[in-house]
């Protein structure tokens, strides 16, 4: 078993481990800020089809009371025309509703690349330490 000690001082290899320790550090904190603030992104156009949704609810339910009123008041076409507008725009809404909400579920918002790049870190680090390679 051949073992190719680095000639450095062991100072000087602690200091390099340290170094390439923080810049590791470093870099995992700027990948979680730049997803954070991809899911804040993502948790903002869930509110924006939220808010589209309401709208679009708000406007299905008065078309919807049109057409029962032009219905029950006709009792001829263009009370059901309205009262089909009515139940599509009222699907739409739904849709988005559903979206929305779906863009705005905690485990779409987690930082989970970032979780899975510390874990493949911790384990190479585990895995180096544990062998005794050093370089």
């Amino acid at each position: 078993m051949s073992f190719d000690a680095d000639p450095r001082p062991t100072g000087s290899l602690l200091s390099d481990a340290i170094n390439q320790l923080t810049r590791l550090v470093r870099g995992e904190v700027a990948l979680a800020k730049a997803e954070v603030a991809q899911n804040i992104r993502n948790a903002g156009i869930g509110v924006g089809l939220l808010v589209g949704a309401a709208i679009l609810a708000l406007v299905a339910l008065h078309v919807l009371a049109a057409a029962l009123v032009a219905a029950l008041a006709h009792w001829i076409g263009p009370g059901w025309a309205a009262l089909l507008v009515g139940v599509v725009v009222l699907i739409v809404a739904v849709i988005l509703a559903l979206r929305g909400l779906n863009a705005l579920k905690p485990e779409n918002l987690a930082p989970s690349r970032t979780v899975r790049s510390v874990q493949a870190d911790a384990q190479a680090i585990k895995e180096n330490v544990g062998n005794g390679n050093h370089k």
